[in-house]
Formats: C-alpha cells, sequence, structure tokens
C-alpha cells in the first residue's frame, strides 16, 4: 500500500475491537440475525485517524470474501442491520464503514473529499485494510447507493490492489455537477442539514463555506470528479439507475465511461439496468409513487447482487456475465388495458437507436411537431425568489400528477393535442430554449409530463439550470437586459411510450422552492445566507421565427 512507515505501523496496531453498540442481551435486532455475529471495530487510516465500521461475519472459521459500503448516514438502523445480516448469509464478511467525520468516525468531516485520489484515500485504505485480515480471503467487492455509489466510483479511481468489483446504485461522478450542485444551482439549506450526520457540527459549516469560496468549476471541484480518470476505473461494476432520479445522469455516465474508457479489466465487463423507480436502494418495487406499474417492473435486489458477487468474488459459474450489457425498462400507460410499453428491453450499448426529434413551443401553450413561423411570440412569467412557486419534498415527485405545480401564477405549459400513434422516446431528452430577462441571473426549471386523457399530468422528468453557467461551468456570464439568449441544457434520460389518445407536456418556471432553492436574481456572488436585496423579474421564453425554443426527444422507431 502506499503509505508512510508511520502511518503503515498505526495499521498495524491501531484496531480497536468494540462491542456493537445496542448489542446485548436486550438487542432485538442481534437476536434476530443469528448466528450472523454483529461487531463494531475502528479501521485506521494511513494519517492514524480511524474511522467507525460495523461487521458481519457468517458462521464458521472462514476465510470469506468481504463486501463492504462507505457512507456518511446511520448504520444503526433495524433495516441496515438486517440487510447486511442477509448479505452476510450469503458467505461474505460485510463490513458498513462510516465517512472520516461521520458517526463515531474519527477526523475531520470533509464530504467524500478523503475518499479519493489526493492525500487521503479513506476508501483505498478501508479496502486494504479489510482484504488483509485473517477473515478475508483477499477478494474484496463494494455496494452502496446514492452516497455509497459516489464512494465506490471514487474508490475506483485509486486502484487498490484487492478491490474486485462493485455493484452500485443511483450513483454519481462529479460533486460540482450532481451533488452539492445541480445545473449550476446551489442548495445550501439541503447541505445545512448535513450537520446532523457530523461526529463535529461545525466540520460541516466550514465546509459548506469552502464550497462557496469556489462558485464557478476549477481545480477545487475537479478533484472530486471522477469523470476525469474513467481510464483508471479497472474493475467490473453492475450500475442499477432510476427512471425517476437526477442521479440517473450519474448512473449512466458511469456505465459509459467505465465501459468504453476504462481500464482493460473495465472494459466490456459493466452492467447497466435501469427501471421505473425512485431514488435509493428500497424502492425496487413496481409501486412508484402514484403509479403502480405492473408486476414485471419489480428488481430482484438482493438476488442479483448475491449472484454478482459470488461469480467475481467465489468464482461460481451462475451465467451472470453472460447477461446483457444493458436492460432498460420502457415505461407505458397504467391502468390502460393493451397499453403499450411497461417491458423489459435489452441494448448491447447505451443508448440505443433513436432520432432526436423537436417538439416546438408556441403561443397560448401549444407544443407542436412544428417550428413557429411568426414574427414577434413569447412567453413570459414572474420570477420572484421572495415569493417563489412550491415544489415540496426533498426528493425528485415524479411518477406523481404534476398539476399542483403546473397550476401555480408563475408556471408555464406547452401541451400536444391527444396525440393519434403511441411514440416511443428512449435516450436523453434536450432543451433547447430562447430566452431574456430583465435580471441578470435566473434559473429555469423545465419539465416533461405524460397527461392521461383524464388530465393528470404524470411527472416523468425535469432539470434546473442557473443562466450564469449558460456557456461553461468554469466562468459565469451574466445577461443584459431584454438581450435573447440561447440556452441549452440536458433535462434527463427516459424511456417511456406516450399511449394514442394521450398528450405530452413540458412546463417551464424559474422557481420550485423548497425543492429548488431560488436564485437570488442580483447577478452578485452566491452566498450561503440568502441576500436580503434578492429582486424579482420577469422572464420570457421565445418562441418565433429565429427563436424557436424547443424540446429534442429522443424517438425511437418502433413502439414496445
Amino acid at each position: 500500500m502506499r503509505i508512510s512507515k508511520p502511518a503503515a505501523l498505526a495499521f498495524a496496531l491501531a484496531l480497536v475491537w468494540i462491542p456493537a453498540v445496542g448489542a446485548s442481551a436486550g438487542d432485538k435486532i442481534a437476536a434476530e440475525i443469528k448466528p450472523i455475529t454483529e461487531t463494531h471495530l475502528m479501521i485506521p487510516m494511513r494519517d492514524g485517524k480511524r474511522l467507525s465500521a460495523y461487521l458481519y461475519m457468517p458462521p464458521g472459521k472462514g476465510p470469506w470474501p468481504v463486501v463492504f459500503e462507505q457512507r456518511y448516514a446511520d448504520l444503526r438502523g433495524a433495516a441496515t442491520r438486517k440487510w447486511a445480516a442477509r448479505l452476510a448469509k450469503e458467505g461474505f464478511v460485510v463490513a458498513l464503514v462510516n465517512f472520516r467525520g461521520a458517526g463515531l468516525s474519527e477526523g475531520t468531516w470533509v464530504g467524500y473529499r478523503a475518499l479519493g485520489w489526493g492525500k487521503l484515500q479513506d476508501g483505498y485504505d478501508a479496502c486494504e485494510w479489510l482484504a488483509t485480515q485473517k477473515f478475508s480471503t483477499g477478494k474484496v467487492g463494494t455496494f452502496g447507493s446514492s452516497q455509497g455509489g459516489f464512494a465506490q466510483n471514487f474508490l475506483a479511481v485509486t486502484r487498490p490492489p484487492h478491490l474486485v468489483c462493485q455493484y452500485m446504485e443511483d450513483t454519481g461522478l462529479s460533486l460540482f455537477h450532481e451533488g452539492y450542485r445541480l445545473g449550476g444551482t446551489t442548495r445550501p439549506e439541503r447541505f445545512k442539514a448535513m450537520r446532523k450526520v457530523c461526529r463535529v457540527p461545525e466540520d460541516n459549516d466550514r465546509l459548506l463555506e469552502e464550497w462557496f469560496r469556489h462558485p464557478h468549476y476549477d481545480d477545487y471541484w475537479r478533484n472530486e470528479d471522477c469523470t476525469l480518470h474513467f481510464g483508471k476505473m479497472n474493475v467490473p461494476c453492475f450500475t442499477l439507475g432510476s427512471w425517476f432520479d437526477f442521479m440517473n445522469q450519474g448512473s449512466v455516465l458511469s456505465f459509459q465511461g467505465r465501459q468504453h474508457r476504462g481500464g482493460p479489466n473495465s472494459r466490456g465487463k459493466q452492467q447497466l439496468v435501469i427501471g421505473p423507480w425512485l431514488h435509493g436502494r428500497g424502492n425496487r418495487t413496481n409501486k412508484i409513487g402514484e403509479m403502480a406499474f405492473p408486476e414485471n417492473a419489480v428488481w430482484p435486489q438482493h438476488d442479483y447482487m448475491v449472484r454478482w458477487f459470488k461469480y467475481w468474488l467465489l468464482g461460481e459459474k451462475n451465467g451472470i456475465d453472460t447477461e446483457p450489457s444493458v436492460r432498460y425498462y420502457v415505461m407505458g400507460a397504467v391502468g390502460e388495458k393493451d397499453a403499450p410499453g411497461n417491458v423489459w428491453r435489452t441494448a448491447k450499448d447505451w443508448p440505443p437507436p433513436h432520432v432526436m426529434t423537436p417538439l416546438y413551443l408556441h403561443d397560448g401553450g401549444r407544443l407542436s411537431p412544428n417550428a413557429p413561423t411568426g414574427p414577434g411570440a413569447s412567453t413570459s412569467y414572474r420570477s420572484d425568489p421572495h415569493n417563489p412557486m412550491k415544489i415540496f419534498g426533498g426528493g425528485f415527485p415524479g411518477a406523481r400528477d404534476a398539476r399542483a405545480f403546473e397550476k401555480q401564477a408563475e408556471v408555464r405549459t406547452f401541451t400536444t393535442p391527444p396525440i393519434e400513434t403511441s411514440v416511443q422516446w428512449t435516450g436523453r431528452v434536450k432543451a433547447e430554449l430562447w430566452f431574456s430577462s430583465t435580471a441578470p441571473d435566473t434559473d429555469v426549471i423545465v419539465r416533461v409530463s405524460d397527461v392521461y386523457p383524464d388530465g393528470k399530468s404524470i411527472l416523468l422528468i425535469d432539470y434546473p439550470w442557473r443562466l450564469r453557467y449558460r456557456e461553461t461551468f468554469e466562468r459565469e456570464v451574466l445577461m443584459r437586459k431584454a438581450q435573447v439568449y440561447k440556452v441549452a441544457f440536458d433535462v434527463g434520460w427516459l424511456s417511456q411510450v406516450f399511449n394514442k389518445g394521450h398528450r405530452i407536456r413540458v412546463t417551464i418556471a424559474s422557481t420550485g422552492a423548497p425543492f429548488y432553492e431560488p436564485n437570488p436574481q442580483t447577478g452578485k456572488a452566491l452566498t450561503i445566507a440568502f441576500p436580503r436585496d434578492a429582486r424579482a423579474a420577469i422572464n420570457t421564453i421565445h418562441h418565433k421565427r429565429g427563436y424557436a425554443s424547443r424540446l429534442l426527444a429522443p424517438v425511437v422507431g418502433g413502439v414496445d
């Protein structure tokens, strides 16, 4: 391992075994998971700090392969403990490890930064320590979703010698693009709440201040961007993505980058599955939001993870290596007899062949494949950060009726007539808007919905964009009053059949709080505390000859 002699000594001497928190005669979970044993320990890092970990050991003498997860969230929930024990029963040592400075882990909380390829490499150190213990065969796999997915990508870049394979869900790659920022928007209120996971809450305050000292995508953020290092990601990985999740962009890109630019042990050994789910490990069901998909939408998460690990870590010839590189669920209408879609399809790569097809915005809230020809058409609305439109909740509200948002005063919708022939979109949806504002900076939120004959508008994808970053994330370019600018960005990945008789809707707004924290619209440096001088603006979408705002849809020739 690439560590100094003092750090190596710490590795050898600093292990401390501690009775698991709550592991007593009265611990119902400990009793339920027998014969799996649960132990708390502190894993030493190269700088002498120790990370808190819980080990779940199968009965017997071993040794066994090790599979581990890194996350900042609490590791002591009943569901988490039972889930780890269930995996351990399959013949693995399961380790749950908290990030530096989170939970009982020592050191200063720095988010994901200590997991990467810098001076501290906590993921590498944890992997190699687990691999070299007496209970280990020396083969290590990793798992985890969201924060645990980010952590796995960081780990893969550092190339620990004993890391054999990974199993990721709803993952990310770049903290500027998909984490602390989103489409250039800042989320200080969301990340102030991270204090609760920190051993020293003030560490989170300091980290938040550090982020705001780096408003643009610079070297600071490049040090937390795994997309710059796909060539070092040299292990097979099974990736699960979810249609109703903004982080699906990270899941898809992780597969694409590893499959085409990864190391020699990585290329051709990646698998991607995308289904009709929300963000998070516990959502691989057919009942999502307000939608009840057919039973075939359920994903046997545990079974596939076990098969993946048994193939790569135990050498079990179970055939998982011969399965398709890509499996994706083509969503369709629910509750409608013989509606097309709601089927699984396979592909050799992602995305499958499609044709980018425009839908143009028109006066009167119309959406049409025909470009506008009039000389002066536009749609305006007010954007007021002191009185924002409302999108409630802490997660993307997909698979739900979006009419409550669409009916708000400063939200605009553009909708097709009922479609005569079912159409399938499979690929990445893009927005190209011609936009002007009375403010030097504002946000735009673009949403796509499937509108049923009864009027319900089921939200499929949405994404925000901060217009000071419309040219590049590396610098800001403010707007001039009344000048029209082209704003182009990716709205998200999708595989959906819009059934005949349905309508397709594009919704546009500039605020949607508290889910999207409002832009102060002053053009000044963005701050943690919301500024008193935040200003309202009139924003205008242009849809006229020469300024034809449109959505670009990935249309597939046939309908499943």
